[in-house]
């Protein structure tokens, strides 16, 4: 049976610097790595007290996030919702996200189907500072 393993932290590239944010945002991008072929992942570790500067909705994917290690709170359109260790979140096509870090920092796993192909970007809307106080 044919299978992919890959080390999230080891084999995959680190895009947080990409964000123009906190220079610790650490972003991997699983969904190619491992060849998903019907679903996306991505692993996130936000330092404490951040954040994530933009916040985004899907035209078709619905996403699940998980909590690894940490707390923090998440915007689902506009309800505010607090997270801890091993909450998950599961956020419908059509519904803006964004999410913040607790003292301790906040690490995710996001899950996402259908799998958004090789034009991701025709499939999100995002936005920077969405979630304003």
């Amino acid at each position: 049976m044919p299978f992919t393993l890959r080390n999230i932290k080891e084999d995959l590239e680190d895009l947080g610097s990409r964000f123009d944010g906190a220079p610790d945002l650490e972003f991997r991008l699983a969904t190619k790595a491992l060849e998903l072929e019907k679903s996306g992942l991505s692993y996130q570790r936000v330092p404490p007290g951040y954040r994530f500067p933009y916040g985004h909705t899907h035209k078709k994917q619905e996403e699940v996030y998980v909590v690894l290690r940490g707390s923090g709170r998440m915007k689902v359109d506009d309800e505010i919702v607090e997270l801890k260790e091993w909450d998950a979140v599961r956020v419908p096509p059509g519904t803006w996200r964004g999410y913040e870090a607790g003292p301790e920092g906040l690490e995710i796993l996001v899950i996402g189907a259908p799998n958004l192909g090789e034009a991701p970007r025709e499939d999100v809307d995002g936005r920077r500072d969405w979630w304003a106080d």
